[in-house]
């Protein structure tokens, strides 16, 4: 009954800090670090605790899925050279700034403990800066980029993270035993996601029960974390490939009967297991700094600041001086592309610099460490340090300045709404303009109306109240089709596809009642 009380208690208390960021514009999980170190020291406080081999696949598996299904991949396909940097280059230096770094700090621990180490803390996680970022309104660009990087840095740190967790637990290390290893779990996780894809959307087509619908998602998404890691796959790479691919096809076959309550409770499930995260390794701090004396308390937070530092100047380092170069190369590079970006600005590269926080990916691969392995309390203290340290310093600071670059919104998603709005109405006209009774031409009196109102409005255009009928349907369905293709042909991305097809949902409900 304490531990139902405390749960209780917990979500209720995440709901508070929650409502308090919407209104002052504090990233939620900034919030949440300060409330998992409160829950340290809280001497009543629960002992929870988790399988640490459970770890990654609970907390990182849906909120994988969650951010791989809205990717657009037209999107990440024309920002492909500076995510590609981040995800590579900028984790690969940041794993070995802080492994040296440690190192030099604590001589004894070994190499493979030091990597270990910086593949955890490596990964930003971008979700807490894309929520104030879509507060100031950025240039679209910045905004896709980190999205990108916070899906994809994942699989090259924790790729990083399992390889030199293998070396720390065997005696003799052979770079020939992993390197095979590695290049299957590349390749093969990501046909391993396109075939999960594959055999699962068949299945759930047939389940027209929203309730059991998202049971099998949430039970699909686990199984298939679960089977790559058995095989020795990666399961980041899978669940993105998975998700990814799923994206691409299920908005024409799920009805929005199925849609609209399986996004709400994929929401509350991301929220859920974000408040569930900083809880749990907060509960496993305490015992780690109750059995520490004072004074190696003090060496492990000296050891925690310098590196959380080292995890700030690394990612400032390597962004600013990318920026230089692409600034210096910006004509040549987009006057090739399919569709001309802005040229990269300095506020740009200090924005994003600056957007390094870690949150959920960092806390659960230092908690899924074995039970045995060197130096894992320091590690989890570290790794929580590192993540309530970039939460509240770059979290606290990031709307500030981003007010004071002044950065200009160069959004195109208002402008394809706009249009995809006028097209996918025009679509529905087209298929009742062939019915002449008084309920069609009602219809289309309403269709001509919201025509005339789509242009430059990016804000929902409503349907009326008009008695529901499978006239409506069918003109809701032929709109609907119209936002597909253009979805497909990269007319718009996914930012305003998923605008208007909340729109078109909610339109069909309504024309179900």
């Amino acid at each position: 009954m304490v531990t139902f009380e405390w749960l209780i208690g917990l979500l209720l208390g995440a709901v508070l800090l929650s409502a308090f960021a919407r209104r002052t514009g504090v990233p939620y999980p900034t919030l949440l670090a300060i409330g998992g170190v409160a829950l340290t020291f809280v001497p009543a406080g629960p002992t929870w605790t988790l399988e640490p081999s459970l770890a990654l696949a609970v907390f990182v598996a849906p909120v994988l899925l969650d951010a791989a299904y809205d990717t657009s991949l037209r999107d990440l396909r024309d920002n492909w050279l500076p995510v590609l940097t981040l995800v590579v280059i900028a984790v690969g230096l940041t794993v070995a700034a802080v492994a040296i770094v440690t190192r030099w700090l604590v001589p004894d621990m070994p190499w493979a403990v030091a990597i270990a180490l910086g593949a955890i803390v490596a990964p930003p996680d971008a979700a807490a800066a894309i929520a104030i970022l879509r507060q100031v309104r950025l240039p679209y660009r910045i905004l896709k980029i980190l999205e990108g990087e916070s899906l994809l840095n994942d699989a090259s740190a924790l790729l990083i993270y399992r390889v030199a967790v293998g070396a720390a637990m065997v005696e003799h290390f052979k770079w020939s035993d992993f390197a095979p290893s590695i290049a299957i779990a590349l390749v093969g996780s990501l046909v391993a996601g396109y075939l999960f894809a594959a055999i699962s959307m068949p299945i759930t087509r047939r389940i027209t029960d929203a309730p059991s619908a998202i049971i099998v998602q949430f039970a699909g998404t686990f199984t298939v974390w679960i089977v790559a890691e058995h095989i020795g796959l990666s399961g980041i790479l899978t669940i993105v490939a998975y998700a990814i691919t799923i994206a691409r096809t299920a908005p024409a076959r799920t009805p929005a009967r199925l849609r609209v309550p399986s996004y709400a409770v994929w929401d509350t499930a991301v929220f859920v297991l974000n408040v569930l995260a900083f809880v749990l390794i907060g509960m496993q701090l305490r015992p780690i700094w109750e059995r520490l004396d004072a004074p190696v308390r003090l060496n492990y937070c000296t050891i925690a600041a310098i590196v959380l530092g080292v995890v700030l100047l690394t990612r400032i380092i390597w962004v600013m001086s990318y920026n230089t170069v692409r600034r210096m190369t910006a004509a040549q590079v987009s006057s090739q592309a399919r569709r001309p970006a802005s040229a990269p600005t300095w506020q740009g590269g200090i924005v994003v610099s600056w957007c390094g926080m870690r949150g959920i990916v960092t806390l659960a691969a230092a908690f899924a460490l074995p039970v045995n392995f060197p130096y894992r309390d320091l590690i989890l203290l570290i790794a929580f340090a590192v993540v309530f340290g970039t939460l509240v310093i770059q979290g606290l600071t990031l709307k500030p300045l981003i007010t004071m670059l002044r950065l200009k919104d160069e959004s195109p998603v208002a402008d394809e709404v706009a249009h995809a709005r006028a097209v996918s109405f025009r679509a529905a006209l087209e298929e009742i303009d062939d019915d002449p009774s008084e309920t069609a031409e009602i219809l289309r009196l309403e269709y001509r109306a919201l025509l005339l109102r789509t242009d430059g409005e990016a804000d929902a255009v409503r349907e009326s109240g008009l008695p529901a009928d499978p006239l409506r349907r069918r003109a809701i369905a032929a709109a609907r089709r119209s936002l597909l293709a253009l979805r497909r042909s990269e007319v718009i991305g996914d930012d305003a596809f998923h605008r208007l097809e909340e729109e078109l949902d909610w339109a069909e409900l309504s024309a179900q009642s």
